[in-house]
């Protein structure tokens, strides 16, 4: 258990002093686990950003890191604080649908966090990173057996932003799942499902833009172009040359998008 690790992803920032409490809160129960930051910068209170981000992350760490991921509008409310086990993996945050992708790429439990000795004795209504989730992950990590958690449960939420959704004969309507540090508008439109679009004229459509242009690269097309490219995850993405597609659109995360194939 010396070296077990533990990453982060919240929508916290780093201006105030939130992350660094809590890897204080880990350094305090579980002191000799790694702590990596995945990222911090979620746009605020967006759940299905955070979804995308701990899906493309997760995969690339060893068996049995514990994922903490707190981007959670519902702090303070009803809303149950989980605990899942999927491919391998412990995935720690609010039962809000953060984890929706890692349900949708792997076989897993999920567990209410109950146990207040698992916890903090005093609980923030404001900061349950630091009081039920950063002190979850630090007796895991320690040797807490996932059991000792709570209970498992079947009614955890899901949102519904992996696949899109028909819109009539060749035509679909999907989401914005983020924007990237560069202004690429990355859709939930995987390359897999929509070959098509290497074969036959297509028009993607998201603000006030419709784009007819798939690119290789960034290399074959000039400085300002909009096209639409294949990213690293494997998703479509709407990309200019050089400049920000997001804000020649106008669009952000969570922005709808449409294909159609003719």
């Amino acid at each position: 258990m010396a070296n077990r690790l533990i990453t982060f992803t919240t929508d916290f920032g780093l201006s105030d002093h939130f992350v660094g409490t809590m890897k204080g809160i880990v350094a305090g129960i579980a002191g000799q686990a790694r702590v990596i930051d995945i990222t911090h910068d979620i746009v605020p209170y967006n759940v299905p950003e955070a979804a995308f981000v701990i899906a493309e992350a997760w995969p690339y760490f060893p068996k049995r890191t514990i994922h903490v991921v707190v981007v959670d509008p519902g702090v303070g409310s009803a809303r149950r604080p989980i605990l899942a086990e999927a491919g391998g993996h412990f995935f720690i945050a609010p039962d809000n649908g953060v984890l929706s992708m890692v349900f949708d790429a792997a076989p897993h439990k999920v567990r209410a966090i109950s146990n207040p000795k698992l916890m903090r004795r005093k609980i923030s209504r404001t900061f349950h990173g630091r009081d039920v989730f950063a002190p979850a992950a630090a007796h895991l990590a320690k040797g807490a057996q996932a059991a000792a958690f709570g209970k498992l449960i079947h009614d955890y939420i899901r949102i519904g932003i992996t696949r899109p959704s028909p819109a009539g004969k060749d035509a679909w309507r999907g989401t914005i799942l983020k924007v990237d540090r560069f202004g690429n508008l990355i859709t939930n439109f995987t390359a897999r499902d929509f070959a098509g679009i290497n074969a036959r004229p297509f028009e993607m459509r998201s603000g006030s833009q419709r784009i007819h242009r798939l690119a290789l690269t960034y290399a074959e097309t000039e400085v300002g172009d909009l096209f639409v490219i294949v990213g690293s995850s494997g998703y479509l993405e709407i990309a200019a040359n050089q400049t920000s597609a997001a804000s020649l659109l106008g669009c952000s995360a969570g922005a709808p998008v449409e294909l159609d194939l003719y």
